[in-house]
């Protein structure tokens, strides 16, 4: 696991692919199909927020210099150019106890995007085709947060999965089963079956 100085010193020195590689090695969502969407400085900046929180160094001088970097590059639409980003970007600043007008940006940006059957698309443009991992990677960021539940169709994005889980490529299918932890839902089920299925987070 990465530490504090290596964070510290990979963000400075601008090895951001580098330290995406590092902060993500482990997580169940790493895999090689993210690094061009995330390994670029203000999700690096998010990855490094959550893992300076998981090692309980969220009040020190690089955390507040990862959230500035997060903060500014939050676009005009309330998000991070895509739906990924937004959603590590959102989960990073729900982590650090953020609930202010960047969060609540973010989460309008999630659920302007999100299409009538529950997915996201991978680009930050509604019109665009779903894309079952993108929005298994939204759900596993976000899905066990109530501000996002509240904010977007969390019953349809479910829903959606549990009727295309055995269709899903294997990197969705892998990433859903991850989300489907954290949202509480399994992650294979029959959509008739999965109706009733969503109780709010406890």
């Amino acid at each position: 696991m990465i530490t504090l100085r290596q964070v510290e010193r990979l963000f400075g020195d601008q090895q951001h692919r580098r330290l995406y590689r590092e902060l993500i090695a482990g997580r169940p969502e790493a895999t090689f199909a993210l690094e061009p969407v995330l390994g670029r400085p203000v999700a690096v900046a998010a990855l490094g927020m959550l893992r300076l929180d998981e090692l309980s160094q969220s009040h020190g001088s690089l955390y507040r210099r990862l959230l500035n970097v997060v903060l500014l590059g939050q676009q005009a639409d309330g998000g991070w150019g895509d739906p990924m980003t937004t959603a590590l970007c959102v989960r990073a600043l729900l982590a650090g106890g953020g609930n202010g007008a960047a969060v609540e940006r973010g989460l309008g940006y999630l659920a302007n995007l999100q299409q009538p059957g529950g997915s996201w698309p991978r680009e930050s443009l509604r019109r665009m085709p779903l894309d079952e991992f993108a929005s298994a990677f939204v759900l596993m960021q976000l899905g066990d947060r109530e501000p996002f539940r509240r904010a977007v169709r969390f019953d349809d994005a479910c829903n959606f999965f549990a009727a295309h889980a055995k269709s899903m490529d294997p990197e969705a299918r892998r990433l859903w089963s991850h989300a489907a932890v954290r949202c509480r839902v399994p992650a294979t089920r029959g959509r008739d079956a999965a109706l009733n299925l969503f109780a709010p987070a406890a």
